[in-house]
């Protein structure tokens, strides 16, 4: 059954109404705020959410009550929209309802001939358009008699007169919008804000204040921090109103504070500009929050239509917040929880200026935040090159592969053809803090002409190309970047972060560099040191090439001999750097193919470097070729059937220790063994290694301890966690390759597939993006559980790549993980993200 509107259902923003933003939206709720604080709001009311809906279904409302909002002041009204959250928007606002040719009449009296046409006009298109459901463009006339046109153009169209009752153009327009709120579209849009099917909306009724007129007259906004920089900086705008003999007829765009370009609102009105001051003063701590407030100067009178929420960018975000905790206004705590975890990412990089032209030339996957101008490269030695020429370069690629490492470190962004989140340009740029977009659509790369293809467009290597790692957008030329912003705001924001959580955070850092990095951003340790990626440096690939043609286990120890000391120093110097902090060395892990040439080229160099006929090379590197590398001859595997790698590793890992204690900085390592399935894995390195500890302490009469543990990337190891945790100090998810063996996913080639899953349905977002808690999720905890059902006093942590993801973190907080490991430029992140999940999880009630 279809009721009536009720007079409860309107009611006035009074300091002492009763206005819910639950019931009544944002706006009203803000609106009630700005009265108690006294400030000239011109008389509104609020029409309940429940009421606009039935309004959209066809309820009656009684006219009598919505002409008694009319009664005073300019008898006129504007409609504004009134969601719970402002994100989710609604239907424009309308201006003006309420005029008809009574009230025209009268305005022409007091505002003008010229001013009264544009307010008449301005509602009769607006109501032609939302209301009458005409065509707007045929009422967007301007010239002599516009207003007599439109009036008879409606006519013409609806066949009845403009309606002259204000209630009835009042019920209208309110009929209208709650409809509109309703239409499809609007739907999808708000749903792709968060905003659930059936969300509410209000709407509220504000007599007009007119910026047109004598005097002092016009309308602007005005707030007291810049929206990109954060800085307090008064900005805004007001368009004044100059009618009279003096100025002549027009309105005039002028600046708020004085300034030698031209007339300012400071200069014109200054006790009112003052006022305007105190009112965003007032509001910043009344409303805990820097506000934009909507202005109407009538004929010197100030009141004040509206405030919402300062607009920012990531970087003012979190100055305004670290602000306005420091001034009292918020405490430290809220402060962190305003912050989205993924913003803070764009302020360790370069950032494209949202106010630059972007020249667009593709988009792809957006996995490495940040943004570089550099030249086109479409080789790693190519970029090396070109590093060596102090020429920022971008290296493109079909997809990177291991030895393109090398060119990834010479290069200031990568871009490829292929590959998603997890690929391996991904996951190295973003251990790198490179700027990276990966399977990037509509681009085709031509090495041989050495073109970069881009839709109709075509780029040469050498040219200038621009990446957007936080948008996924490639920009043709060189826009203007913004620097990033690491400043005492940034800091002083994870510094409270830091109180708060009670998750460990530690870095993935296979280098000195990447170490020192970690360290920078207050990582707790080093969580995954991938010892395979010290192998590809130009000295060391020959040796290890040497090893793996060996035919015998001594011939692999003299090669590996050649190793130790470079391995030794690899980890004396990140010992050295970490000062104490732990230490997880990841044992071998890939395949060995990885280290071999795949091209005939590449294959004749190798031959001669060995001193072997092409032919013995070739059949060697066929031989070691498999048909699934990632679930064949790697991690514990090698361990097993080639333990001379893992000896030499051990050994290496006991002296850097024993020598990084000398100098001060005592260690205790931990060594992970990598892709383990079965506890007799475990046992068989761990009696190899305990073996190389004794030789160690023997030799050099020193003691050290270590710690031993495993690296859980297969479901077995989840399911078998118990037996495995008894012979291991810790345990460490590996949700990569434990996402790729759950799924049975590549996660290299799922990038070609997983945007038309996600559209369809079939997943809800890209498991080697956002953790699957559903699946690998609880894989996680049913091994976490059964550890810890053996072993109580386990380390158990998660450091894939998900690590640095928000959503995952907030799942391994949840889980009781000890810690979590990303790349060193996402510490930040997760120590912010760890914070909050400590924060929400002591707010929730016991229970």
């Amino acid at each position: 059954m279809i009721r009536s509107i009720a007079p409860s259902d309107i009611v006035a923003i009074a300091p002492d109404s009763g206005i819910d933003a639950a019931v009544h939206g944002w706006r009203a709720k803000c609106l009630q705020r700005l009265v108690r604080m006294d400030l000239p709001v011109p008389p509104s009311h609020a029409l309940a959410a429940g009421a606009v809906r039935a309004l959209a279904q066809g309820a009656v409302l009684d006219l009598d009550v919505l002409r008694a909002l009319f009664q005073g002041g300019t008898g006129l009204l504007s409609v504004r929209p009134s969601a719970v959250k402002p994100e989710w928007g609604g239907p424009g606002t309308v201006l003006n309802v309420g005029i008809n040719d009574a009230c025209h009449a009268r305005l022409v009296e007091t505002r003008g001939q010229k001013a009264a046409d544009s307010i008449y006009l301005g509602f009769v298109q607006a109501y032609a358009q939302n209301v009458a459901r005409l065509d707007f463009d045929s009422f967007d006339s301007g010239g002599e008699n516009a207003l007599q046109r439109a009036l008879a153009l409606y006519r013409q169209e609806m066949d009845e007169d403009f309606p002259q009752d204000p209630a009835r153009q009042l019920a209208e327009v309110l009929r209208s919008m709650a409809r509109a709120w309703d239409a499809p579209t609007a739907r999808i849009l708000r749903s792709a804000k968060g905003a659930p099917q059936d969300a509410p909306l209000g709407l509220v009724m504000q007599q007009m204040a007119l910026a047109i007129g004598p005097g002092v007259t016009g309308s602007g906004t005005i707030q007291t921090v810049d929206s990109v920089t954060g800085l307090p900086v008064m900005t805004g705008r007001f368009k004044g109103q100059m009618q009279g003999p003096a100025k002549g007829q027009g309105a005039q765009t002028m600046y708020l504070t004085r300034d030698t370009r031209g007339d300012s609102l400071e200069d014109l009105a200054p006790e009112l500009f003052a006022d305007l001051v105190g009112y965003c003063a007032a509001a910043r701590e009344k409303l805990r929050d820097e506000m934009q407030i909507e202005f109407v100067l009538s004929d010197g009178k100030l009141s004040i239509l509206d405030a919402v929420r300062v607009n920012r960018s990531s970087r003012a975000a979190v100055r305004i917040a670290v602000a306005l905790a420091q001034d009292g206004v918020i405490a430290p705590a809220e402060a962190v929880m305003r912050i989205e975890p993924r913003a803070l990412s764009e302020l360790m990089h370069y950032q494209t200026d949202p106010n630059a032209p972007r020249d667009i030339i593709a988009r792809g996957i957006d996995a490495s935040p940040g943004a570089a101008t550099g030249r086109i490269v479409f080789s790693a030695a190519a970029a090396q090159a070109s590093a060596a020429r102090d020429e920022p370069c971008i290296l493109v690629r079909r997809e990177t592969l291991p030895e393109d490492i090398r060119g990834m470190h010479a290069s200031v962004g990568v871009l490829t053809e292929r590959g998603g989140m997890t690929s391996h340009a991904a996951v190295i740029a973003r251990g790198l803090g490179l700027p990276c977009i990966v399977g990037a659509t509509g681009i085709s790369i031509d090495p041989r002409a050495r073109l970069l293809h881009c839709g109709t467009r075509s780029f040469r290597e050498g040219e200038e190309i621009t990446i957007d790692g936080t948008s996924g957008e490639v920009l043709a030329g060189a826009p203007a970047l913004l620097e990033p912003a690491l400043d005492d705001s940034f800091n002083q924001l994870l510094d409270w972060a830091d109180d708060f959580r009670d998750m460990g955070v530690r870095a993935n850092a296979d280098t000195a560099e990447d170490a020192h990095t970690a360290l920078m951003f207050k990582a707790q340790g080093i969580g995954l040191c991938r010892t395979e990626h010290m192998f590809f440096d130009e000295i060391r690939l020959p040796i290890m090439r040497e090893m793996i043609f060996a035919d015998t286990p001594e011939d692999r120890r003299i090669a590996l001999a050649r190793l130790l000391p470079i391995q030794r120093q690899d980890f004396a110097e990140l010992f050295r750097i970490m000062a104490g902090l732990p230490v997880t060395i990841r044992l071998f892990d890939p395949p060995l193919h990885e280290f071999l040439p795949q091209h005939r080229e590449g294959m004749r160099e190798l031959a001669e470097s060995l001193d072997l006929p092409l032919s013995d090379v070739t059949r060697r590197i066929e031989a070691l070729s498999e048909f699934n590398p990632m679930l064949g001859m790697r991690g514990v595997r090698l361990g097993v059937t080639v333990p001379e790698i893992y000896d030499m590793q051990a050994r290496a890992i006991f002296e850097a220790a024993i020598a990084a204690a000398a100098i001060g900085a005592p260690v205790v390592p931990e060594i992970m063994i990598p892709l383990v399935s079965a506890r007799r894995e475990v046992e068989i390195v761990k009696t190899r290694v305990d073996a190389v500890a004794a030789a160690v302490r023997t030799e050099t009469g020193t003691d050290f301890t270590y710690r031993l543990g495993v690296m859980v990337e297969t479901p077995r190891a989840c399911l078998r966690a118990g037996d495995i945790a008894r012979h291991t100090s810790f345990l460490s998810y590996g949700t990569n390759d434990l996402t790729q063996m759950t799924y049975g996913l590549s996660r290299d080639d799922a990038g070609r597939f997983m945007g038309t899953y996600v559209q369809q349905g079939v997943y809800p977002e890209d498991p080697f993006h956002i953790l699957d808690e559903e699946g690998v999720g609880e894989l996680l905890l049913l091994g976490t559980e059964r550890a810890r059902r053996v072993q109580p006093g386990i380390t158990i942590s998660v450091c894939g790549e998900h690590a640095g993801n928000p959503q995952t973190i907030a799942f391994c907080h949840r889980a009781g993980m000890d810690y979590i490991s990303c790349s060193p430029f996402r510490v930040p992140v997760a120590r912010l993200a760890a914070a909050q999940e400590a924060i929400r999880s002591k707010a929730q009630p016991k229970g």
